[in-house]
């Protein structure tokens, strides 16, 4: 008998790729000194009827994705989402759903509320380099191939601002800035600011938040969380463009926890007693391939300084639903706190619009008894 040699090798390679891998995570998982299995975990808890939101076929321009929703609580307790969106023609637009308890959201938009134009989010066919429609494949952040990302919202005096990612092809991902009335919002006249790009040109940003009220003074603009948190301030946000922050993209983790390769921030932060609550997605070398959910405690008048901060995940991608378009995925955008309850509103597997809520306090006594930052 003969053997194939390449076929042969080419086996061999594949096993021992997989020894090692076998061997990195059992060290990594069990044999770190550093790494904090040994504590307790908290989980936040899924809604009974998750998914939320899920795609139309009978809607064109929504029929690819239905996900990573942006949340507001109105002055009369009302809960507003505003999710990105997938047509068929590859193009991620905004539309709006809302709820008057925070779980039920048959109250939704049969069209877009907000959509890219040129120069802002919708690409130019004969610059963008890769397939000019919906394609997961090479197109991983959703699958689109340009238009409005992934949205945030905060309410400041009576205003929705949000940011979004202008998705250009990869040549071009940067952050938009639009906001409406309030008012407007709540009776569905979607008269959107004139939006503007605010990260600068040459570079991949998708993470930006703001924070829901003033700092010292000053609007406060988190643009990265590593290796450190950076939190620019401006006096106005009607002034801001994208000569005014220098950013970067993100880069590292911490070694030997499961956050050892962080991807960005989640939801714009939350005030608590503690400070400000940020939610954010990291991955495990580990454990390769899955977004997971941490959060972290900033100090309440220096942002920048991280208090405690999640010794394990807090929501991983373990459903059917959290691993449909895109396998692996929680992608946690939007957040509220109803009464005592953290509301997170998150994309699962870059197709649906889930929910998961938790204690607010419960949270927070596990951040401070087991993440606390040296």
């Amino acid at each position: 008998m003969t053997t194939n040699t390449p076929i042969f090798f080419a086996i061999s390679a594949l096993v021992l790729v997989a020894i090692a891998s076998l061997i990195y995570y059992v060290r990594a998982r069990f044999f770190s000194k550093n790494r904090q299995w040994n504590r307790p975990g908290y989980d936040l808890k899924r809604h009974g009827l998750n998914p939320i939101i899920s795609p139309k076929a009978i809607r064109e321009w929504e029929h690819g994705g239905t996900f990573n929703p942006a949340a507001i609580r109105d002055d009369e307790g009302k809960v507003h989402l505003l999710y990105r969106a997938i047509g068929g023609d590859g193009i991620s637009r905004v539309g709006h759903a809302s709820s008057p308890d925070g779980f039920d959201f048959r109250e939704r938009s049969s069209y877009p509320v907000f959509e890219p134009v040129h120069g802002l989010g919708m690409p130019d066919s004969a610059t963008v380099t890769g397939p000019k429609t919906y394609n997961p494949a090479v197109y991983t952040s959703g699958g689109g191939w340009g238009g409005s990302e992934d949205p945030r919202t905060v309410l400041i005096d009576g205003r929705v601002y949000m940011t979004y990612v202008a998705f250009e092809g990869w040549n071009s991902v940067r952050i938009g800035l639009t906001s409406i009335n309030l008012e407007d919002l709540k009776q569905g006249r979607w008269n959107w600011r004139k939006p503007k790009l605010i990260s600068p040109k040459g570079q991949v940003n998708k993470n930006w938040l703001i924070f829901p009220e003033k700092i010292n003074g000053k609007f406060a603009i988190l643009h990265g969380i590593t290796p450190n948190v950076l939190v620019d301030y401006v006096e106005s946000l009607d002034m801001l463009d994208d000569s005014i922050i220098k950013s970067r993209s993100p880069k590292g983790g911490r070694k030997n926890f499961w956050d050892n390769w962080v991807r960005g921030a989640g939801p714009p932060p939350m005030k608590t007693d503690l400070g400000w609550l940020l939610l954010y997605h990291a991955m495990d070398k580990a454990d390769p391939n899955k977004y997971k959910l941490g959060a972290m405690i900033l100090d309440q008048n220096d942002p920048t300084k991280i208090l405690y901060r999640s010794p394990q995940p807090i929501l991983e991608p373990d459903q059917h639903y959290e691993n449909d378009g895109k396998p692996g995925v929680v992608y946690a955008s939007g957040a509220v706190i109803i009464g005592k309850n953290l509301m997170v509103y998150y994309g699962g597997g870059d197709r649906h619009v889930c929910i998961a809520e938790t204690p607010l306090e419960g949270l927070l006594n596990w951040l401070v008894k087991y993440g606390k930052v040296k």
